[in-house]
């Protein structure tokens, strides 16, 4: 039976030169399918938002929403590294509510570590969460939840100033003690050199090949978001025509009285 992932094995896979994978999720049913296949991290995303909840971004989402999710992924008693992301604002404000909220994520929600987006700004906060041996997952790069200070979601670091931005970003996360990084939506040579210069393990998303790691959202590889189609995501399967026969064989059936059967009834 395969033991339950940790830190320390997510970090030997960088130093063997294995790659790591990720995929968001968000629900129990899902997470059993994802452990069965042999992923190595799961991650609660505050994309659950816009893939699941229908935002337009990830802004509106709660702590409690990412309480729910977390607890619904949990009991399906993963062996993968379950990481929860810590949703705007919960970490923005003080280091109080900071610890506190990455607290509950583990406590309430089951989750073995947290994911916090930003580089230098949030090193402090990195540091803080860590201290109190809770693992982090820094993320830099296209972050989501500051998509109104980029201008939407742009790739950063192609030009000299954002690049040296990026690269003291993760080297500011790593020294604050974050475990890994999630790098979105960088250019390929730049992901390249940080992941180089990283001790330790980069996630990519948008970022090339050379990440240790590589991480995407669930719905995107299975077809069943259309809100948007980034240029990085790879789809891995269409189900939502799959999903719409069945609800329209069910419809007909239900119209025609086909169903339910005898078969389906109780004597």
């Amino acid at each position: 039976m395969k033991k339950a992932t940790t830190i320390l094995d997510i970090q030997k896979m960088k130093a063997e030169g294995e790659k790591i994978s990720m995929l968001t999720c968000y629900d129990y049913p899902t997470a059993r399918i994802m452990d069965e296949c042999g992923i190595d991290m799961i991650l609660i995303g505050d994309s659950v938002g816009v893939v699941y909840a229908g935002y337009d971004n990830t802004l509106p989402v709660t702590m409690e929403d990412m309480i729910y999710h977390t607890r619904a992924v949990v009991r399906a008693q993963p062996k993968a590294l379950v990481v929860a992301d810590m949703p705007f604002l919960s970490y923005q404000i003080d280091m109080v509510s900071a610890r506190l909220n990455a607290g509950r994520l583990i406590k309430e929600g089951g989750a073995a570590a947290v994911k916090i987006e930003g580089g230098v700004n949030v090193a402090p906060v990195i540091e803080a969460i860590t201290s109190m041996d809770i693992p982090v997952v820094a993320h830099i790069g296209l972050t989501p939840q500051s998509l109104h200070r980029m201008g939407g979601y742009r790739v950063q670091g192609r030009n000299n100033e954002q690049a040296e931005k990026l690269l003291a970003d993760a080297r500011a996360v790593e020294s604050a003690g974050a475990f890994a990084v999630v790098l979105e939506g960088i250019p390929t040579a730049l992901a390249a050199k940080i992941t180089s210069e990283s001790g330790i393990p980069t996630i990519g998303i948008g970022a090339g090949p050379s990440c240790d790691g590589q991480v995407l959202v669930i719905h995107d590889i299975l077809g069943l978001c259309e809100k948007y189609a980034p240029k990085f995501v790879k789809r891995y399967a269409d189900l939502k025509p799959v999903i719409a026969q069945a609800i329209s064989s069910y419809i007909q059936e239900v119209k025609e009285g086909a169903f339910p059967t005898e078969g389906n009834s109780f004597n």
